[in-house]
């Protein structure tokens, strides 16, 4: 099961019922946050939502209204006496981007780790103890006016193991672990394959978000069957594409039509211009390019399930 609360939904000024950009992702007790916006604690607060064990906080570029509640997270975090590594990563700039932000933190007592991910991504268990095998996290290269991308966080799962299937093949029992993890065993002279014992995958779970980016194919391809999608959405009106394209956003429409083509699931909005007063107002422009579409709201929240749970 994943857990998605959407705490900040505004773009760059906060307001009284929008906070700045960040949403947290929870899994198996560990948790991902996705950009820092000013007033994240307090929108987690308000969402009874826990921060403290973080163990990675993604940023998808390094404007303000997207890390600038970074300090203050980090410096609660040493208060409450947290230990654990703290990893950030974020596309290319970061340890310079994230240099005067340790420097008003300061005094931190846990180690912070600067890591640009892997453009294939990478196993959340390789960087932070606790999160499930599968977990996987890869970030998406999207279209700002900086260095920006989004991410993709999907868990996937194997299929069934056949015990029947690996006593016959004569594999001892204190090998089915390695089968189950997708490793191969020597049992004598013979190789036994995980394929040979499983059953063929099962349907996982995946999470996209966009970040702020123009229209693009790769966030498109990224979001490709994802359970929830949570895009931005800066303006509302059509007749605003020729302003979104220039600051690099999308409008109502785009983002959903981008949710359309990629057969997502669920659309939440997100990243509201502070000039928008009602967004509902303009949720039917997206919804005519994909039905399902939703207006973000801080606060609101989704647990994703496998489909035979």
């Amino acid at each position: 099961m994943i857990d998605i609360t959407l705490l900040g939904t505004s773009a760059l000024l906060p307001l009284p019922e929008r906070a700045l950009t960040a949403v947290v992702l929870s899994c198996a007790g560990r948790s991902i946050l996705f950009d820092c916006g000013e007033g994240t604690q307090t929108a987690a607060r308000k969402a009874r939502v826990s921060l403290m064990k973080t163990d990675v906080i993604a940023l998808t570029h390094y404007h303000g209204d997207h890390v600038f509640g970074l300090p203050g997270l980090m410096q609660t975090m040493g208060s409450m006496g947290r230990a654990e590594k703290l990893i950030l990563t974020g596309p290319a700039g970061l340890q310079a981007a994230m240099e005067p932000v340790l420097r008003l933190a300061e005094f931190l007592p846990f180690p912070v780790e600067m890591l640009e991910l892997p453009k294939d991504g990478v196993f959340l268990s390789r960087l932070a103890p606790g999160w499930p095998d599968r977990a996987f996290l890869r970030p998406v290269p999207t279209r700002h006016r900086v260095a920006s991308q989004g991410y993709e966080f999907s868990l996937s799962r194997a299929g069934r193991f056949l015990p029947e299937k690996a006593q016959a093949l004569g594999v001892p029992v204190v090998q089915w672990r390695q089968l189950q993890r997708g490793e191969c065993v020597q049992v004598g002279e013979n190789t036994v394959f995980p394929s040979q014992v499983m059953e063929a995958e099962r349907t996982g779970l995946k999470f996209v978000f966009s970040g702020d980016t123009a229209p693009c194919a790769a966030l498109e391809q990224a979001a490709s069957g994802a359970d929830l999608f949570i895009c931005e959405a800066t303006y509302g009106e059509d007749e605003q594409a020729p302003l979104a394209a220039e600051y690099g956003h999308m409008t109502f429409s785009q983002a959903g039509r981008t949710a359309a083509r990629a057969q997502a699931r669920r659309l939440w909005l997100a990243h509201f211009s502070q000039r928008m007063e009602d967004p509902e107002a303009y949720l039917p422009l997206a919804q005519a390019q994909f039905p399902l579409a939703e207006c973000g709201r801080d606060g609101m929240r989704l647990s994703l399930h496998f489909l035979d749970e």
